[in-house]
């Protein structure tokens, strides 16, 4: 008993002795990890806790190793400045090994949670950059002021600093700021997807492309590629033709027919011309509405399907087409306005 006192009053074996403690703490909290924890979340019917395991099976083991050899050193009758750089390297291995760990983790949750689409409507596949590189830079900056904090340095002139920088940033940036803002908005909102057709108040017209953080691309109709910042998005009225429980599209055909026409007739070759065109869809069936009484005209309206937006043009053509050919050979007349003029001759005095 007394040589044991003698040798742990000794520091650099008292230091020897709680380095070798630490390593058998750290080889039991392996062999638990790996033996027991490891039994129990194979049990479960995700992959998501092997995976978290795993991710915390290297941390843990060197945190309690590293946690042992910091207490080994300040046993060390070591010179102040000596001690503080060896501490100060051991809390950096630490950060850094608890870091990577950390964003490894944040990358399987955010990955975890757009599989689940219909729980975390915010979280989607087509976010994930976004809710990533968020991430990414909360874990720098968490990482970076724990790394200050380790090594003393002042972290109120550091965060005064970069405060004037943002201002800085901030007014020489603005225009962008606010696109990426809009960006985030529109990501998370999800006013359209990638594939919808849409229009806005500016008259473009065409299926969404690309969703970037500074802009929005769409194709138009005229296979030309338009790039729109996402703050004139944001402001503007979107009208989102694939939006809705599906993508088919109505579309209206107005027809004017002359007074004592036969409706009757006119109604059922309207529904026989849309029934008859492929693109036409037959759920839901097509109509055919008598609107008004015009000054010249009886109003009629075809209303009938289409499978997607992009159709509307060359449905409209072959519609139009069909009834002009078809009224003509039924004698149907599409009027037109029509002026009288009244000459009134005035006599010389």
């Amino acid at each position: 008993m007394d040589l044991i006192k003698t040798l742990l009053s000794n520091s650099y074996i008292k230091a020897l002795t709680i380095v070798l403690a630490s390593v058998l703490a750290a080889a039991l909290v392996k062999w638990l990890f790996s033996a027991v924890l490891s039994k129990i979340v194979k049990r479960t019917k995700t992959s998501f806790d092997d995976k978290l395991l795993e991710l915390l099976d290297k941390p843990v083991f060197y945190s309690v190793l590293l946690i042992g050899i910091t207490i080994a050193v300040h046993t060390l009758e070591l010179p102040d400045n000596l001690r503080f750089i060896l501490v100060g390297l051991m809390k950096t291995t630490v950060l850094l090994i608890w870091t990577g760990s950390i964003l490894k983790f944040a990358t399987l949750l955010l990955r975890e949670l757009s599989r689940l689409t219909k729980s975390y409507k915010i979280v989607q596949p087509s976010t994930l950059p976004l809710f990533d590189n968020l991430g990414k830079i909360g874990i720098f900056a968490g990482a970076l002021y724990f790394f200050l904090l380790t090594w003393n340095i002042n972290i109120a002139a550091w965060l005064a600093s970069a405060g004037v920088i943002g201002i800085m940033i901030g007014f020489a940036a603005k225009d962008s700021l606010a696109n990426l803002f809009a960006g985030f908005f529109i990501m998370v909102d999800a006013p359209y997807k990638v594939g919808d057709f849409i229009n806005l108040d500016g008259g473009e017209r065409g299926r969404v492309t690309d969703i970037g953080l500074r802009s929005t691309r769409i194709l138009t109709r005229d296979d030309m590629e338009i790039t729109i910042p996402n703050s004139v998005i944001a402001a503007s009225k979107i009208v989102n033709e694939s939006g809705g429980p599906y993508e088919k599209e109505r579309i209206r055909i107005s027809i004017g027919i002359a007074y004592g026409s036969d409706i009757d007739v006119v109604r059922e070759i309207l529904l026989d011309i849309a029934k008859s065109n492929s693109y036409v869809q037959d759920e839901p069936e097509p109509r055919v509405r008598f609107r008004e009484f015009g000054e010249s005209e009886l109003s009629f309206q075809l209303l009938c399907w289409i499978e997607e937006p992009v159709l509307r043009g060359r449905v409209t053509d072959q519609l139009n087409s069909e009834i002009y050919r078809t009224f003509n050979k039924k004698g149907i007349v599409i009027p037109f306005p029509q002026r009288t003029v009244h000459m009134h001759q005035v006599k010389d005095d």
